[in-house]
């Protein structure tokens, strides 16, 4: 299997900053493992479209868009569970 690319919108980038920075790093690991595995066990594909999954880690959700053709998993949000679907 090829290996993805990640990359992080600047929306993602920004939620980032805006949460504790005790959990920051258990997330940055979750988006790391895209690379190798962009639909790991436990992902979801979001209703309503055909590249948007989510991945859970803790209380926090990490939206992203899977771009096969080209390798790429391109982050979008990574928002609390309370906020991750407005």
């Amino acid at each position: 299997m090829a290996s993805y690319s990640v990359c992080l919108k600047r929306s993602a980038e920004k939620d980032l900053r805006r949460i504790d920075k005790s959990r920051v790093p258990s997330i940055i690991a979750a988006i790391e493992k895209l690379e190798e595995d962009p639909r790991p066990v436990g992902c979801r594909k979001l209703v309503g479209s055909d590249t948007s999954y989510r991945i859970r880690v803790g209380d926090y959700r990490v939206l992203y868009l899977i771009e096969d053709a080209v390798c790429v998993v391109e982050v979008e949000r990574v928002r609390h569970r309370k906020d991750a679907y407005r």
